[in-house]
């Protein structure tokens, strides 16, 4: 029986930001992303994001269907299926998963909520409160 190549194990990676990259503004994305680097900012997105070791984010919100956190993460995050902390993760932030998993060794200062309903879980959410409607 052959063994199975490293690279076709690992989840496919659409998009890195690499280690000596810098970004700040708003990623919005449907398949998966990888930082490396430094991010600030929102994140809205469809697909896993991944946050290495070395990767520090500052975002006033992530909002993904699965997160992996190895770095630094200041904001708060929902995962609409899971959340993963790493053992190198440091989170500062609230959170908000169908599924959590934290290693032994992460640094999560912040509160958790479980969502019970993952298909409630709508990205690209605008900043606007909605109308409401009157009967009048």
């Amino acid at each position: 029986m052959a063994k199975a190549r490293k690279d076709e194990t690992a989840p496919l990676i659409a998009t890195t930001l690499g280690k000596e990259t810098s970004f700040s503004g708003t990623l919005r994305f449907k398949d998966s992303l990888r930082i490396k680097g430094k991010f600030e900012g929102e994140i809205d997105a469809m697909g896993r994001l991944i946050i290495d070791a070395d990767a520090v984010v500052n975002a006033r919100r992530i909002r993904a269907t699965s997160v992996i956190v190895g770095g630094t993460v200041h904001g708060d995050i929902e995962a609409a299926d899971r959340l993963e902390m790493l053992p190198t993760a440091r989170v500062y932030g609230n959170v908000r998963t169908a599924k959590l998993r934290i290693a032994d060794g992460v640094v999560f200062e912040g509160n958790c909520e479980m969502i019970r309903d993952p298909s409630s879980f709508s990205p690209f959410a605008k900043n606007e409160i909605p109308a409401v409607a009157t009967g009048q």
